[in-house]
């Protein structure tokens, strides 16, 4: 079978391969971004403003290039500076001199615009489903060490992965994993550092965004009671698993016989779960723990054991829920992986630009941005319109990887036509996004206006 050769030719079209970027401009109109970042002073007299350093970055987050480099070509392209409303595009180290200086003067407004965007332009936030307490929004919060081995970043340390890199820690509310919070930091700090009062800003966050419940999730790396009296005192649910440090295995064990519930799973290999209360220093009432031990008398492979092989995972929680639900419940903490996997692959946050702490900081919070910009896109895609044909090869979903957006909506090729004073987009004949895109750009442009200052 031959090959068809192909006539190479350079053309005068007006083209772009990422049209998604005018979906993420519309959603930014939307935010008093550029306002309220303007008024701070960090240098005198401008020639670009700080807004447009600021979209500037956060588009190219958007295109999976959080790196300072990444903007040249983008100066050159006329479609990236109209569709994110810049005045001018820097160029890279105006772009990076200029976030070197911001320090942490961005920080409290960019979180406030996220949460912002995302009570306006979320089609829903899904619950989880109790017993005892109805739906509950999960807040998920956890660290993710950052690999940047191989470097000389401030800040860089060891981490608990072993590697060099940093351990920011994130928040995500709902399933879908919008990211409400997240705090840089070296990669020696302990996870509970700093954590009390990070919770409790995530728990503010979240109820900015809504009025329902919460469900707070933490592992083992922050248990401390601390955390519960967070908990306690904001009035929020939680399942905090327990780190066992010195307790015995053999006390749960025997605990478990006594007073929990067996099942046998296999031979060899038995169950246990149930409940016991304890009393806390600085907490009033008794707190509740959920228990699950596994006792091995047979390996899988048949071979029996001299001493039986003891797991134990116990939780602390304030649901009235049965316990195997709450096991349960906690099980599906781990979803947030996936939610730290699209930050740090799909978005290519991983290897931070910058040599300079506050500015990774400051990346990392325009990443949080970019984040949850593509996460409504996806997010609103999936909602049902009638008579819009959507990709057969997309099967139904809950939620878009961040991925899935980027090679679906962001990275959909157009055609820029100029004509009777207004810019068309033009998608080809094959473009099985295009209903879609379309859709979501109708909606992202008729959204409420910002309370603009003044």
């Amino acid at each position: 079978m031959s090959i068809q050769i192909f006539t190479i030719k350079e053309g005068n079209e007006y083209l772009s391969s990422h049209s998604g970027l005018a979906l993420i401009g519309a959603l930014l109109s939307k935010t008093s971004i550029n306002e309220r970042v303007d008024q701070i002073p960090i240098v005198n007299k401008p020639s670009i403003s700080n807004g447009d350093i600021i979209r500037t970055m956060i588009g190219l987050c958007c295109l999976g290039k959080p790196y300072f480099d990444a903007v040249e070509p983008m100066r050159e392209d006329p479609f990236f500076v109209k569709s994110l409303g810049l005045d001018n595009c820097p160029s890279s180290p105006t772009l990076r001199q200029r976030l070197d200086l911001v320090n942490d003067r961005f920080d409290i407004i960019l979180k406030e615009e996220a949460l912002k965007l995302i009570k306006l332009a979320a089609p829903r936030l899904t619950p989880i489903k109790t017993e005892a307490h109805g739906n509950l929004l999960p807040l998920d919060i956890d660290v993710s060490p950052f690999d940047n081995s191989r470097s000389n970043k401030e800040g860089l340390s060891w981490t608990y992965k072993n590697f060099d890199g940093f351990s920011p820690i994130f928040s995500y509310l709902g399933r879908e994993g919008y990211l409400v919070n997240v705090e840089f930091r070296e990669g020696k700090q302990h996870c509970q550092k700093n954590t009390p009062a990070y919770l409790e800003d995530s728990i503010m966050n979240a109820l900015q965004i809504t009025d329902k419940p919460i469900l707070i999730r933490l592992d083992s790396g922050n248990d401390s009671k601390d955390n519960i009296r967070i908990c306690n005192k904001k009035d929020v649910l939680y399942i905090i698993k327990r780190n066992l440090r010195k307790e015995s295995l053999e006390y749960w064990l025997e605990l478990a016989k006594k007073e929990g519930k067996s099942e046998e799973l296999r031979k060899g290999k038995t169950r246990w779960y149930g409940e016991t209360y304890v009393s806390v220093e600085g907490i009033e009432d008794p707190v509740r723990i959920v228990y699950e031990v596994l006792e091995r008398t047979i390996l899988a492979n048949g071979q029996i054991c001299l001493l039986p092989v003891i797991e134990v995972d116990t939780y602390w929680t304030n649901l009235k829920d049965s316990v195997g639900h709450i096991i349960g419940l906690y099980h599906d903490h781990g979803t947030m992986e996936q939610f730290h996997s699209e930050l740090k692959t799909d978005m290519d946050l991983e290897r931070l630009p910058s040599g300079n702490f506050t500015t990774n900081s400051l990346v990392l919070l325009l990443g949080m941005v970019a984040y949850n910009l593509m996460r409504l896109c996806g997010q609103e895609s999936l909602q049902e319109t009638p008579g819009e044909v959507k990709p057969v090869y997309r099967k139904s979903a809950n939620r878009r990887r961040v991925r899935t957006v980027m090679l679906d909506l962001i990275y959909l090729a157009c055609r820029i036509v100029k004509g009777q004073r207004k810019i068309k987009l033009s998608f080809g004949r094959y473009s099985p996004w295009a209903n879609v895109w379309q859709r979501l750009y109708k909606k992202f442009i008729t959204l409420p206006e910002p309370c603009r200052a003044g």
